[in-house]
């Protein structure tokens, strides 16, 4: 009849397509968001540009760019499959130099005081947008 529910062939031999991972993992909410981004080179296995296709195995290297944090993290299992974020958060692990400078990057962000001259008053639209945008980059 068919293999419906029972997960695929690959991930039981000890790799999954690299798309997969990243959605089964949660770093994605949809297969199609982990396909554009892969796509899109905002993903790298070993140090090298991907497609969603790629096989991922435990023991790879992943660098995932989601807006303006990086990621990189060891693979220590593949799955096909999405499950709670506490099965997720066992998938991978994250090497402390990436939280580390995820972390500063948070905390600056956060902290980032709004540049407004003095005397202007309130901020306009535009100067608001301007703002947006900077703090985006």
């Amino acid at each position: 009849m068919g293999n419906r529910g029972v997960g695929s062939d690959s991930a039981a031999h000890g790799s999954v397509r690299v798309d997969k991972w990243l959605w089964a993992a949660r770093f994605f909410k949809t297969r199609a968001q982990a396909s554009e981004a892969v796509g899109g080179g905002k993903v790298e296995v070993g140090g090298e540009r991907v497609k969603p296709a790629r096989a991922l195995r435990a023991g790879d290297v992943v660098r995932i760019r989601l807006g303006p944090y990086e990621y990189v993290v060891t693979v220590l299992s593949v799955s096909d499959k999405r499950g709670p974020a506490a099965v997720a958060r066992t998938l991978y692990e994250e090497t402390v130099e990436s939280r580390e400078r995820r972390e500063r990057l948070a905390w600056n962000l956060h902290h980032a005081a709004p540049v407004i001259e003095p005397g202007r008053g309130r901020p306009t639209k535009k100067d608001r947008r301007e703002l947006d945008r900077t703090r985006r980059r």
